[in-house]
């Protein structure tokens, strides 16, 4: 009769660490993280020889309650996360550490962190798509009319997103769906001689479903020696780049355009100043759009304009191919730093910003476009993307080992996939 509530709290403790796994996932951190966190959390938690194995679509749980061994075995994550749900999911994670609630707490807190809603509502989800949507037509040319047809698009794809949000079977076709109409808006303004330039048109709508932080964090991974996940990664991203390329391709055929002159060149002059008032637009599209946290929205704006910052001082003296790596190595230990020493949002709510901003998603769209109509110009464009995400992968490996070896030089800061108890009874305050 002892060994009872033993076993019935193993239980509890199995659904709680392979649902904060799947939160995990969701957030966009790394499987040998989330296996690091999980042994953590059993650790806490009393449990004898806790074995924990993660892959992006699973999750396998061992743990011994003191008779048997208990096995839990979950799929991946359901859902992709806003930026309030992922700082809450880092809170509730070092809750967890210090076994500061049960399991049964931690799996009501897990549920209903997942069913809350937007902070800024329906209609700052379709706003902050929008000013998403102009900051990187700012970043891509400074030319006004391509910044209003970013505006009207990313307006209607942010509108799209939200009437589909709790219809999963359409979750898919989705990006094809949503490419597939500003190719054809896109290309019909073309036919009618207004002054759009296609190639810097396409891209700002669909920002948000490009695939670039998986792509990056895919690149990790494998450099990490964890090829399952990273190879997964990798394909995963790769498809969602065709399957958009086919969107676009699809709606340039509607309105009887080639793929032969899917792609233009544009001679458009770039004016610097409006980039860098980019980068801080779309800053604020993020922080509407994905919910930021309260705290978050100086710090995230900080992280982009240093690492753009980086990138921009990488590309000037050794090219645009290796840039992100200097992005990455600024905005790594920064996010760490903000959230560790400055009692700031989790770093994985500072730096996913970057990736959208510094992963060139957009050059790896625009080269399976290509390659579509010219193969050889695509193959070239797909080479000179893979090099960018190893320079990214790089860069945020460098950046995390100089955080590691700064705290450890200079004392008393740890490299935690989570928050400070300090910084949560901050949080708790606010």
């Amino acid at each position: 009769m002892a060994q009872a509530p033993a076993t019935v709290e193993t239980k509890a403790l199995l659904e709680f660490m392979f649902r904060l796994g799947q939160a995990y996932l969701a957030c966009g951190e790394q499987t040998p993280q989330v296996e690091l966190q999980l042994r953590r959390v059993a650790s806490a938690y009393k449990a004898r020889r806790s074995r924990v194995v993660v892959f992006p679509t699973a999750i396998f749980i061992s743990v011994n309650d003191g008779v048997d061994d208990r096995i839990a075995v979950a799929d991946g994550p359901t859902q992709n996360l806003r930026l309030d749900q992922i700082a809450d999911i880092y809170d509730l994670g070092e809750l967890a550490l210090a076994a500061e609630i049960t399991p049964r707490e931690g799996i009501e807190r897990l549920t209903a962190i997942l069913r809350t809603a937007p902070r800024f509502g329906a209609v700052g989800e379709v706003l902050g798509h929008t000013i998403l949507a102009v900051g990187v037509a700012m970043i891509l040319a400074s030319a006004f009319t391509n910044l209003i047809v970013a505006a009207v698009l990313g307006a209607f794809i942010g509108a799209l997103k939200l009437l589909n949000k709790d219809r999963p079977v359409l979750a898919v076709p989705l990006p094809v769906i949503a490419a597939a109409i500003v190719s054809a808006v896109v290309y019909l303004a073309v036919k009618y001689e207004l002054p759009v330039v296609p190639i810097h048109a396409l891209v700002p709508p669909l920002v948000s479903f490009l695939p670039g932080a998986m792509l990056s964090l895919g690149m990790v991974e494998l450099v990490y020696g964890d090829m399952v996940s990273g190879s997964s990664r990798l394909t995963t991203g790769f498809v969602q780049l065709m399957l958009l390329a086919f969107g676009l391709v699809a709606g340039a055929a509607l309105v009887g355009v080639s793929s032969d002159s899917l792609i233009e060149a544009s001679d458009q002059i770039q004016i610097p100043w409006v980039q860098w008032l980019g980068v801080v637009v779309f800053g604020v599209g993020v922080f509407f759009h994905f919910s930021a946290p309260r705290n978050s929205f100086w710090w995230m704006q900080l992280v982009l304009v240093l690492a753009f910052a980086a990138q921009q001082l990488g590309a000037a003296l050794l090219g645009k191919e290796i840039s992100g790596f200097f992005g990455m190595l600024v905005a790594t230990p920064l996010g760490y730093l903000i959230q560790l020493r400055f009692k700031g949002p989790p770093a994985m709510v500072t730096f996913l910003p970057c990736f959208w901003l510094l992963v060139p998603g957009s050059l790896g769209l625009l080269s399976v476009t290509r390659m579509l109509s010219d193969r050889a110009a695509g193959v070239d464009g797909l080479v000179s993307t893979l090099f960018i995400f190893i320079s990214l992968a790089l860069g945020s490996l460098m950046g995390a080992s100089l955080y590691k070896w700064l705290s450890e030089r200079f004392g008393g800061w740890r490299l935690l996939i989570g928050r400070t108890n300090s910084s949560l009874k901050q949080r708790r305050k606010r």
